[in-house]
């Protein structure tokens, strides 16, 4: 599985939603799927599974809102 595909699958399992997986430009804070309390442990498993810590203080909602762009945001940061 490609990198950007298990980071999607991560985002909709802690959603527990799989309209992620269906649509992952979808903007998870304004549609509820990702509150504070989801942020935080996506962010914990983002470092348990992939190895990479992603400060909160990094986290911007702006940059962070869909699937898409939290794996190109990883990737980068790989």
């Amino acid at each position: 599985m490609e990198f950007e595909e298990q980071v999607v699958a991560l985002v909709a399992e802690i959603c527990q939603d799989d309209v992620i997986k269906e649509n992952p430009n979808i903007d998870l804070f304004e549609s509820g799927l990702l509150d504070s309390f989801g942020t935080v442990e996506l962010l914990v498993q983002i470092e348990e599974r992939f190895g990479i810590t992603v400060p909160i203080t990094e986290f911007d909602r702006d940059t962070w809102n869909t699937p898409i762009k939290i794996a190109k945001r990883l990737a980068d940061l790989k």
